[in-house]
């Protein structure tokens, strides 16, 4: 974005108010700072970060080396919810010298605290534009009004997920003004993980705990029901004590209620007991690594359920607090936590495992894209917000140039031969792709798909691309469920027994789907080809071998040990040929490419295969394209053994046909053209006359394991169908 024509600055100011919100605009601040030839940062400090209960937190961001040009003491004492009234009061009495003071032309709000709600009045009446960081959520309790409140008083807004933008859109803002980023926040904790942690650890919980061995609490009051979440909390604790395992507990808010929470670990003896450190605060670098290598979190913070999933670590969210909320499959709810033993069950439950990393609250990015709409603000225009009342059209975001991404996912097919990576669309178009020769060991292979899925994910950015997930085709049988090959297909070595979705997931930071090639296709076909809308369906790879899928009222068959739709195994032959499964007479072998290339070399050896116009050079392989060409030539042998393969491709069919009845048959791979004719011919003999009707096409995907792969992630991700 090029700077204004008349050179000015923005004066942009940020006001924070506690620990939490300092963490979601500290990465920005950083961001205004490095560019001092767009911006002027004027930071203005008030809320809980002045007092010394809460950690005097103010000093966290002085060391971060921010100038803080105003320091407003705004919280008036108090245990109830006329204290927090009363505070908003005071914020609005001192505010408006600060900003006749400073005079910024937009200011920087985050979140749903009082002390926020008290920044966007102030500002507003004064004519003094907003950007609202993290509107549009749902939470629970008073949070939401105060969010929503803010919301309307707004003029620009920064939102974390697609959800919370179109919760604004239906709130009637102005969509010209929205820019869906990601949490600022991610920015930073995206890159943490892997940081030295052990030292921090060991700083805060002391020098015997290990990785994934304690848990981090975290709870605050509840507004709305102070007396039942003061229970809760005392409940919490005696799950903890019982539990037994090192806990770091953070002191609450400063909402109404924290001081009765505080009584509450006091009178357990919290902050003297051997398995527990109580702390006020822990700065937000340190406060990521502890929870990114915790055996469990549990409390009610939005922490729980928007930052910790990016790590995979198992969150149990108490109460109802987070209720609306967004999560990861890491997050256990407790919402009726009204007996210490549901929250011990939950803790034995969760403590120690590992969930797939969650990024659905960002990928990383959101700072240069906050900033870059920062840039795009016109001054000139018109300070009074307008409202799109509906009716409001759908995807209407989408016509804003300057956050105009394309929601894609990165695609992995891993055949014989080579190694394939795709950047999909939503709608199925191969935005780019990437090959390489298959490696032949495991430690090969997996190096080279997070190297090129780390490239692939790079240049999305670059692309504008939005990486929803990673969608992985492979050969062999498939857990879908945990992410794991269990058996490969001999073309593949080393292959068995392989978790891919652990690495590609910690290192990318984003969900991962695996599961067997012939599925995928199924998949392909239901989202971008012949099977879309169709309750039911089966597709039939004609390849190197024989796979397929079924779609079963529209959802995709596994079967009970993952080996459903092994359709090149259906035996149409007693005494038939040998197959690679160890049986014979299988579809696969007679019309697999394995099994025509077989014949091929039969009929080439004993010089049977070539006619006139046909050659084979020396130093190539004779291969099923060679007999399609001399059938085509008039080979009548080679016709012979299509016809065959075809035949038994057909009977494949029939008995699908005769066992599932789908409404259509989608035969998919390179040799799918040459025995469609054929495979209806049989149907039409060998089939009942109810099921004669059923049509067989072609499929016109051209690349179906990609497009397979791809509609893993772009279905969950978007629906929450697979």
């Amino acid at each position: 974005m090029e700077k204004k024509e008349n050179n000015r600055k923005l004066r942009v100011c940020v006001a924070t108010c506690n620990r939490a919100d300092y963490s979601k605009l500290a990465p920005i601040m950083f961001g205004i700072k490095m560019e001092p030839e767009f911006f002027e940062l004027d930071v203005v400090v008030l809320g809980s970060h002045l007092i010394d209960d809460y950690g005097n937190t103010y000093r966290m961001i002085e060391q971060d080396d921010f100038d803080i040009n105003t320091r407003l003491h705004t919280i008036v004492r108090g245990e109830d919810e006329a204290a927090m009234v009363e505070s908003v009061g005071l914020a609005l009495v001192k505010l408006p010298d600060v900003l006749n003071r400073l005079k910024p032309d937009i200011m920087i709000v985050h979140g749903d605290r009082f002390d926020a709600l008290a920044l966007a009045t102030s500002a507003a009446l004064m004519n003094i534009r907003i950007l609202h960081i993290e509107g549009g959520e749902v939470s629970g309790t008073i949070d939401d009004s105060i969010r929503h409140a803010i919301t309307k008083l707004a003029h620009y807004h920064v939102c974390c997920t697609r959800s919370a933008e179109q919760h604004l859109i239906s709130m009637c803002e102005d969509h010209d003004r929205i820019l869906l980023a990601g949490c600022p926040s991610y920015d930073k904790l995206l890159s943490a993980k892997n940081k030295d942690y052990m030292s921090i650890i060991r700083m805060w919980l002391g020098d015997d705990v290990k990785s994934k061995d304690y848990i981090v609490a975290l709870q605050h009051p509840v507004t709305t029901d102070i007396k039942h979440s003061i229970k809760m909390f005392e409940l919490t604790l005696d799950a903890l004590i019982s539990f037994n395992k090192r806990t770091l507990v953070l002191f609450p808010n400063i909402d109404a209620g924290s001081k009765e929470m505080v009584r509450v670990m006091r009178k357990k003896g919290i902050e003297h007991h051997p398995n527990f450190r109580a702390v006020k605060h822990v700065p937000f670098d340190q406060f990521i690594q502890l929870v990114a290598h915790a055996g469990c979190m549990i409390g009610n913070s939005s922490c729980g359920v928007r930052e910790v999933g990016a790590f995979g670590t198992p969150v149990i969210n108490l109460g109802t607090r987070q209720i609306g909320r967004e999560t990861g499959e890491n997050v256990l709810h407790v919402r009726d936590a009204d007996t210490q033993d549901k929250i011990l069950q939950a803790l034995h439950l969760q403590f120690g495992k590992q969930y797939p990393c969650s990024k659905i609250y960002g990928d990383g990015n959101a700072v240069p894209r906050i900033l870059k709409f920062l840039k795009s603000i016109d001054l000139q225009e018109p300070l009074q917000k307008k409202f799109c009342f509906p009716p409001v059209k759908d995807n209407i975001s989408q016509d804003i140039d300057h956050i105009l991404e394309t929601l894609s996912a990165l695609a992995v097919d891993l055949g014989g031969t080579n190694l394939r990576v795709a950047i999909v669309s939503m709608k199925g178009e191969v935005v780019k792709k990437y090959t390489q020769f298959n490696p032949k060991t495991y430690e090969e292979r997996i190096n080279l798909i997070l190297q090129m899925c780390v490239e692939a994910a790079a240049e999305a950015v670059k692309l504008n691309c939005r990486i929803l997930g990673v969608g992985i085709s492979t050969g062999g049988r498939v857990n879908p469920r945990e992410g794991i090959v269990l058996h490969s297909t001999k073309l593949i070595q080393e292959w068995n027994s392989v978790d891919l979705r652990t690495p590609l997931s910690d290192t990318l930071h984003l969900p991962v789907w695996v599961d067997n090639d012939g599925n995928c296709a199924a998949l392909a076909e239901r989202k971008f080809g012949q099977g879309k809308g169709l309750e039911n369906f089966v597709t039939l790879i004609t390849g190197t071998g024989i796979g397929g899928g079924i779609i079963h009222q529209h959802e995709l068959i596994h079967g009970s040990s993952f080996c459903a739709a092994e359709l090149g195994h259906i035996v149409v032959s007693l005494d038939g040929p040998d197959c690679s499964c160890g049986s014979h007479g299988c579809i696969e072998a007679y019309a697999s490419g394995m099994a025509l290339q077989r014949e091929a070399k039969k009929l080439h050896d004993e010089d049977q295969l070539l006619v006139e116009g046909m050659s084979v050079p020396k130093d190539e392989a004779v291969g099923a394209l060679h007999l399609i060409q001399a059938a085509k030539l008039g080979n009548a042998k080679a016709q012979s053994i299509l016809r065959t393969a075809g035949t038994a491709l057909g009977l494949g069919v029939v008995n699908i046909l005769h066992t599932m009845n789908p409404s259509l048959v989608i035969l998919s791979g390179v040799l799918a053209s040459h025995y469609v004719h054929t495979v209806k011919d049989v149907i039409r003999q060998q089939a009942l006359s109810s099921v004669q009707d059923v049509d067989v096409v072609v499929s016109d995907l051209v690349e179906p394991a990609l497009l397979g792969a791809a509609s893993m992630v772009l279905d969950y991700t978007t629906r929450r169908i697979y």
